[in-house]
């Protein structure tokens, strides 16, 4: 069985300098991560056996016992960091660069005196820390959610792990629904989202099916197992090559393999190894 990699497939920049602050981090055991540092159970493992402390993502209510805090590379809202520093908590901030502009581009808009929609998954923890900011918001997860908002002025942004295609229906049935509002978009889809939507789109049409390998809880991750499956392609989301069942190849030629944005390196290359040995 011949096994194609993704052209882009893997850490993001933004994922990769969270986790090298965190491993420059003295005396991890003073320090409470403020959520899930990246969505991927492997570093979790990790960042627990060095001795950071952390509190689930739907736990952060109560402030940290720790005299530090390492803000995700999700992101929070400048109404939860002034929480945490009022509370004398000193923060290690991982933010993704592109999630900041998110918040910004969010901020703008706000500003501007606009409804802003977020094209994203409720819930999520980016997601969350941008809602918490703005005074008048909504979050729009399917097309089938849009409907007419009764405001004059719209703001429209994206979620940063957003699939391009699926940002572009839901901004489509918005103004269709809203023919007479002033609608601003702001496409703030991270780049390396891009690229992996890309490069799943060009490992398509060479490949019998297709392994994507990532945390349960990545956005991009689910994004890319979302769109083999809508391309009607077999696809397998897997967090390690332990999860890999031999049955499911069965028949196959030629499988593709790609990952999120927080996938070890190392764990692409072990479920790579084990698709080559079946």
């Amino acid at each position: 069985m011949q096994v194609i990699l993704a052209e882009a497939l893997g850490f993001c920049f933004g994922v990769r300098e969270a986790l090298a602050l965190a491993e420059q981090t003295r005396d991890p055991g003073s320090v409470t991560i403020h959520g899930e540092l990246v969505h991927n159970e492997q570093v979790l493992e990790r960042l627990e056996a060095r001795g950071f402390h952390s509190v689930s993502e739907d736990a952060r209510q109560a402030l940290p016992v720790t005299p530090r805090v390492m803000i995700t590379a999700h992101g929070i809202s400048d109404r939860e960091r002034t929480r945490l520093e009022s509370a004398g908590l000193r923060l290690i901030d991982t933010t993704c660069p592109l999630v900041r502009r998110v918040h910004r581009e969010a901020q703008a808009l706000a500003d501007d005196g606009r409804h802003v929609l977020i094209i994203g998954r409720p819930g999520h923890v980016e997601v969350q820390g941008l809602i918490e900011d703005l005074p008048s918001v909504e979050v729009i997860d399917r097309p089938q959610a849009v409907r007419h908002y009764h405001e004059d002025r719209l703001g429209i942004i994206c979620q940063s792990t957003t699939s391009p295609q699926f940002a572009a229906e839901i901004h489509a049935a918005i103004r269709s629904a809203n023919p007479e509002a002033d609608i601003e978009f702001v496409d703030t889809i991270c780049q390396p989202t891009r690229d992996r939507q890309e490069a799943m789109r060009k490992l398509l049409p060479q490949v019998d099916g297709v392994v994507v390998v990532g945390g349960r809880n990545s956005n991009n991750t689910r994004a890319l197992a979302a769109l083999c499956a809508a391309a009607e392609k077999p696809v397998w989301h897997v967090q390690t090559a332990a999860d890999l069942d031999p049955a499911w190849f069965r028949g196959c030629q030629t499988v593709g393999l790609t990952a999120g944005t927080s996938t070890l390196d190392e764990t692409i290359d072990e479920v790579r190894a084990a698709l080559v040995r079946l």
